[in-house]
C-alpha cells in the first residue's frame, strides 16, 4: 500500500480504535505516533498482528512523540489529531481548553512541517475550538481541516430513535448541527426512520414528542453520559466515526457528513468552525451544503455558534 494515515495520540483509546479500524478495512498503511513512545509500538505492533486475521495487508508502526516519530509520518494522506486530555467525570469539554491548545500548538507544527498536503481530522475536545486552533495553526486551505463531531452525534442519536422504537438502526437517519457540545442542534424534522420524519412519527402517535424531547436531550448529553459509566471519555463511537470520514476521503466517495468546518457565511455565520453537513472527498471538503432552517433552528445554531465563539475567542484563534 502506499496510502498513508497518522495517528497523533494513537495510543490512546480513541487512537487506537481510529487506526485499529483504518488498518482493518486496508485503507492505508498506518503510523501511530504518541508521547508514549512505547505504548505507541506495542498497540500498533497488537494492531498489525490483527491485521493477518482480518484480511488486511496494512502495515500498522508505533512512535514516540519525537523528530524520528513524525518524520516517520511524512507525507501522510490524512492525519487524525487524537492527542489530548480526556475528559473525567464531571469535567465539560470547555474545562479542556487551554491545555489541549497548547498540545495542538505542538504537534501541528509537526505534522506540517513533514505533511505539507496532508488533510487534517481533528478530535480532540473541545472539538469545534480545536479544530480553528488548527486550522489557524497550520495555515492550510480551510478545505483541508475537518473536525470530527457531527458523524458522532448522529450516530448516538440514531442509536436512541432506533432503541426508542424497536427498529433496525440501518433504517433510521439522523440529523445534527451545531457545536459539538451541550448546545448542539439535533433537528427530528430532518430526522427520519425509512424515510419517515421524526415529527411526522409524533403526528401519527407512534413517538410522543416527550420521548423525542428526551432523545434530543441525551443525544446532547451523549458524550457526559460515557464520561459518567465509564470514568472516561468515549472511545468506539468517536474512534469509528473519525475513521468513517478517512474512509471517505481516502476512496473520494462525495459521502454527505456532517463536520465541523470553517463557515464564512453559510448559514448565516462567518469565521467559525461549527458542524454542518458536507460533501467529503478527497480534496476534503469539496462542498458545504445549505438546509433550509427553520426560524427557531436558525436560532438554535446560532446559539450554538455563540458558545463555540466563546471558546475560540478565549484561546484567540
Amino acid at each position: 500500500m502506499n496510502r498513508k494515515v497518522t495517528v497523533v495520540g494513537g495510543a490512546g483509546n480513541v487512537g487506537a480504535t481510529v487506526a485499529r479500524a483504518v488498518a482493518h478495512k486496508e485503507l492505508a498503511d498506518v503510523v501511530i505516533v504518541d508521547i508514549a513512545e512505547t505504548k505507541a509500538q506495542g498497540i500498533a505492533l497488537d494492531i498489525y498482528q490483527s491485521c493477518p486475521v482480518s484480511g488486511s495487508s496494512a502495515k500498522v508502526v508505533g512512535y514516540g512523540a519525537t523528530d524520528e516519530g513524525f518524520a516517520a509520518s511524512a507525507n501522510s494522506d490524512v492525519v487524525v489529531i487524537t492527542s489530548g486530555v480526556p475528559r473525567k467525570p464531571g469535567m465539560s469539554r470547555d474545562d479542556l481548553l487551554n491545555v489541549n491548545y497548547d498540545i495542538m500548538k505542538s504537534v501541528t507544527a509537526q505534522i506540517v512541517k513533514h505533511s505539507p498536503n496532508t488533510i487534517i481530522v481533528p478530535v480532540a475536545n473541545p472539538l469545534d475550538a480545536m479544530s480553528q486552533a488548527v486550522y489557524r495553526l497550520s495555515g492550510l486551505p480551510k478545505s483541508r481541516v475537518i473536525g470530527m463531531a457531527g458523524v458522532l452525534d448522529s450516530a448516538r442519536m440514531r442509536t436512541f430513535v432506533a432503541m426508542e422504537l424497536g427498529v433496525s438502526l440501518q433504517d433510521v437517519s439522523c440529523f445534527v448541527l451545531g457545536g459539538h457540545g451541550d448546545t448542539m442542534v439535533p433537528l427530528p424534522r430532518l430526522s427520519t426512520v425509512a424515510g419517515i420524519p421524526l415529527t411526522d412519527l409524533v403526528k401519527m402517535g407512534a413517538l410522543s414528542q416527550e420521548r423525542l424531547d428526551a432523545i434530543c436531550t441525551r443525544t446532547a448529553n451523549g458524550g457526559a453520559e460515557i464520561t459518567k459509566l465509564v470514568g472516561t471519555s468515549a472511545w468506539y463511537a468517536p474512534g469509528e466515526s473519525a475513521a468513517v470520514m478517512v474512509e471517505a476521503i481516502l476512496k473520494d466517495q462525495k459521502k454527505i457528513l456532517p463536520c465541523s468546518v470553517y463557515l464564512e457565511g453559510e448559514y448565516g455565520i462567518s469565521n467559525l468552525f461549527v458542524g454542518v453537513p458536507v460533501k467529503l472527498g478527497s480534496a476534503g471538503v469539496e462542498q458545504i451544503i445549505q438546509v433550509e432552517l427553520t426560524d427557531s433552528e436558525k436560532a438554535a445554531l446560532h446559539k450554538s455558534a455563540g458558545a463555540v465563539k466563546e471558546l475560540v475567542d478565549v484561546i484567540k484563534v
